[in-house]
């Protein structure tokens, strides 16, 4: 129990490299090996980030005795068969967002991490970041009231044809790749199942969704809208208005040396209430989560501030629901 926790990689792509080098400087978290398909990549991969282990193939690396556990950031339809896969190789898994293409799939992994006695759990960084854990804790606290009203968004510029978010047949689109941020962010503050949901996008030739904009019913009266686009300037922010105030975050996946993650916070009622900033500690997100889910593993799950099984189903339900609305003209989606 006082060893690192060994982790793999499933895959060598930009994702995987960013993560390699975050999770780097993780407590009690030691990547021991990479798997590509591409042999000479895993190769290469591993003598630039001093890993001990590199594999051909996936099915090698699941097979190897010296790895604990996974990082999968497979393209979004690899999501459900490897993390199943490596659960039924007796390793944990911590798999990018989105979970799965559905909430069917979803679920199945959780049975299957159940059935395999491991843990799995869905990667959102920025969740494990001071500044979202302190947003939470206000929350919590009282500090703007019964929360009422929810707005997030997440926009980022893609264009490349070549970028896999762009790729129907991988799961691409803008609301599984940026809309899953503003909807675990709605679910995770919400702390309450979703009720309906309502979409409307504008979608590429081929059908892919470039920006959507959602609304969510939550069964505890929450409202929530969410946007996400391709096709905008970056922008992350969010926006939650309770009873006695408001806070408003950029909710960020990874604060770099230097920058300082900020809470906008007004408590009252007024519009000449004033707002206070609330300045946070900063890092990267991959090592903050990475290192949350190595303590998940050992056994301490209070420091596991990341979304649990349920969050995860949830979430996808409401992905789902989106996605359906949208193709029916902003019908409701009841859940």
């Amino acid at each position: 129990m006082n060893k690192p926790l060994r982790l793999g990689i499933l895959g060598a792509a930009n994702i995987a490299r960013s993560f390699a080098s975050g999770v780097a400087a993780a407590q009690d978290v030691k990547i021991v090996a990479i798997a590509s398909r591409d042999a000479s990549k895993a190769e290469g991969f591993a003598r630039e980030f001093g890993i001990e282990h590199h594999f051909a193939s996936y099915e090698a690396m699941l097979c190897n005795s010296e790895v604990d556990a996974v990082y999968v950031p497979l393209p979004n339809t690899m999501h459900a068969e490897w993390s199943i896969r490596a659960a039924a190789a007796g390793k944990h898994v911590i798999c990018e967002k989105p979970l799965a293409m559905s909430a069917g799939e979803a679920t199945e992994m959780f049975a299957a991490a159940e059935q395999y006695g491991v843990i799995l759990r869905e990667a959102y960084p920025y969740l494990a970041q001071p500044q979202t854990v302190r947003t939470r804790e206000l929350i919590a606290e009282g500090a703007i009231g019964r929360v009422q009203l929810i707005r997030a968004s997440f926009g980022v510029p893609f264009s490349d044809r070549s970028n896999i978010r762009l790729n129907p047949t991988l799961g691409g689109g803008s609301l599984l790749d940026a809309g899953s941020y503003p909807v675990s962010l709605c679910r995770m503050l919400v702390g309450a199942p979703p009720k309906r949901v309502q979409a409307v996008a504008r979608w590429t030739a081929d059908a892919l969704d470039r920006t959507l904009v959602a609304t969510i019913d939550f069964a505890n009266g929450v409202l929530a809208q969410i946007s996400c686009s391709f096709a905008t300037a970056f922008h992350r922010h969010a926006l939650i208005v309770g009873e006695q105030g408001v806070i408003e975050t950029d909710y960020t996946n990874h604060a770099w040396s230097g920058s300082h993650p900020e809470i906008k916070l007004r408590r009252g009622l007024g519009f000449r209430a004033p707002y206070e900033t609330i300045f946070c500690p900063g890092g990267d997100g991959f090592c903050f989560e990475t290192s949350e889910f190595g303590a998940l593993v050992k056994g301490d799950s209070e420091k596991w501030h990341g979304a649990s099984p349920q969050d995860s189903i949830d979430i996808a339900r409401m992905l789902d629901a989106a996605a359906i609305s949208a193709r029916d003209d902003g019908q409701w989606v009841c859940l």
